[in-house]
Parts: C-alpha cells; structure tokens; sequence
C-alpha cells in the first residue's frame, strides 16, 4: 500500500497541510496589518496565501481534493480569531459563532466520513482533469477549484465579520438569524445522514426516502440558506443605510447562485447519465425543498 492509499496517513498529511496554510495565512496577516489597508482586504490576503498553500500540496500529491475540507475549517478559524483579536465576547458574537462551529463541524466530519484516502478524488476534479488540456487543466484547477471557492466563501463570510466588530448585544432577530443557521446545518446533517444510509443498501439507485422525497438537493439548499442565516445576523443589528450592508448580500447571493448554476446541473447532468429513471424524478421532485 502506497503512502496515499493510506486512510490514515492520508488524515495526518491534510492535517499536516492546513496547520501550515494556517501559519502562512498568519504570517501574511501579520506583515500587512498597519499598512493602512482596511482590515477586509488584510484577511482576504491571508485567505489567499492560505489557498495557494493548500492548492500547492493539491498539486504535489496530483489530488485536488486536498482542497475540499477549507470550505467548512476556513470560516470557524478566520470568525473565531477575529473575535479574539477584537475580544468581541457579546451574545450576538457567541451566537454567531456558535452557529458557524456547528455547521462546520457538521460539514467537515461528512468530509472525513467520505475520504478514502489521497488516492481518491472528487469525480469532478478528475472529470476535468481528463477532459482539459493539462494547461487548461491548472488553470481551472488554480482559479476555479481553489481560489473562487475561497473568494465565495470569504464573501458569506463578511456579515460575520461585522457582526463581530459591532460588538452589540442580540436581539429578537439576531435570534431568528441563527435558529435559520442552526435549521440549514441540521436540515444538511439529516440530508447526508440519509443519503449515506440509503446508498449503503441501494447502490447505483435514486435516492427517495425522507427529505430527498421532496427535494433533489436539500444538503445543497441547506447550505444556501446557512449563509443567508447569518447576513441576517447583521441585519439585525445593523441601523441605518450603509454600503457596508450592501456587502452582506453579495456573499449569500454568489453562493445562491453558484449552486444552483453550477453545482446543482453538474451533479444533476452525472445523475442522469448513470441513474435510469433520474429524468423522472427530477419532473416530480423539486430542485431544492
């Protein structure tokens, strides 16, 4: 068995990989605070630098995937360090980050249940891999795999963001903001939980038991409706107009719209090449819920 087939070797080198895109994303924030910039741009930098090193080792091991668990470890450890560093302690702060973990930990523990190893890549990577010329190939794989992920990711990211720097007390809404967050992350956590179940005795079979009855995608509209969630957050301690609440809704949108113009017809396209009957149910099911 080679070091890549490895399971648990293959936990320990990812592990290996993102404590060290967590320093340089460190070390970047470090050099740039005090040049004036405002602070957005400052941890978007050190988001960057940080998704260069993980798309570097993602190049080094031929595995794109190496990429997938920054999605859901990115958010929790960027929030949670700029409360620190704010010592933004408030009930709308906790609540927010709350929220956040849970979702993250639940995101990133159905990573961990489907890795096999850094043998295996997500079919999509390998769909264009072999499809596209190798220099096509890395720049898909650099600005399309890696780095827009992390841009719409920051993006959702930045009502958080304010929410911390407000340093304001919750509200009734601030509330309704994270039982929508907390809804999105267990409306995912049942999804998957029933779509794994389902597939272990039904292999290669459409997968129509509890909420994949009523919608073809609820993890996905699970995730749409987490970062909605929290732009409502700071919604609600926001008074007053403000570009800066403008902002909040670019993040959910881009996100809204990546799944469901990329994400949603790229699976939907696979299902119906390999599962007979899919047209069907996608006639008298519903994209989403």
């Amino acid at each position: 068995m080679s070091l890549k087939q490895s399971r648990s070797l293959s936990f320990v080198i990812i592990a290996i990989v993102y404590a060290l895109a967590f320093v340089v994303g460190l070390l970047v924030y470090k050099t740039l605070a005090g040049t004036g910039w405002h602070y957005l741009w400052q941890l978007f930098i050190a988001d960057a630098a940080a998704t260069v090193v993980v798309w570097f080792f993602g190049l080094v091991f031929r595995n794109v995937s190496v990429y997938d668990p920054y999605w859901s470890v990115a958010p929790p450890v960027m929030l949670t360090l700029w409360a620190c560093h704010l010592n933004s302690w408030t009930s709308a702060t906790i609540l927010l980050l709350i929220a956040v973990w849970y979702w993250a930990i639940r995101l990133t523990g159905n990573w961990a249940y489907t890795f096999r190893n850094l043998d295996s890549e997500d079919w999509r990577y390998t769909k264009y891999r072999t499809e596209q010329k190798p220099a096509v190939f890395h720049l898909i794989n650099f600005f399309g795999l890696n780095m827009m992920p992390t841009i719409v990711v920051f993006l959702v990211m930045i009502p958080g963001f304010f929410v911390i720097e407000m340093v304001a007390q919750a509200n009734i809404m601030t509330w309704f903001g994270f039982l929508v967050c907390v809804c999105a992350a267990t409306l995912q956590l049942i999804s998957d939980t029933q779509r794994h179940r389902f597939a272990k005795n039904h292999k290669g079979q459409i997968c129509e038991v509890g909420l994949w009855k009523h919608g073809r995608h609820p993890n996905y509209f699970g995730e749409i409706l987490m970062w909605w969630g929290v732009s409502l957050m700071y919604l609600s301690l926001s008074i007053g107009p403000s570009t800066l609440r403008d902002l909040c809704f670019i993040g959910p949108l881009l996100n809204s719209c990546m799944f469901c113009f990329i994400s949603v017809p790229l699976m939907e396209k696979r299902q119906l090449k390999n599962k007979p009957g899919y047209a069907e149910y996608q006639k008298r099911t519903r994209m989403f819920l």
